[in-house]
């Protein structure tokens, strides 16, 4: 059985005064709040995702 990546997210900075576009994409990772963390599946579109709001955000590898 292969092993899939998963990506812990946390917003570390806050949506607000930010562009409509990151805060839509914040919402759609699903973050919900400042330190708020959610566990993603590691795909492109996250990825392209987190590229986008890399600055509001931190990212962690997570294997199982």
């Amino acid at each position: 059985m292969a092993k899939t990546t998963k990506l812990e997210i946390t917003q570390v900075r806050s949506g607000i005064g930010r562009p409509t576009a990151h805060r839509r994409t914040l919402a759609a990772l699903g973050l919900k709040r400042h330190q708020h963390s959610v566990i993603q599946n590691d795909t492109p579109a996250i990825r392209g995702m987190i590229k986008q709001v890399v600055h509001l955000v931190s990212v962690r590898e997570i294997e199982g």
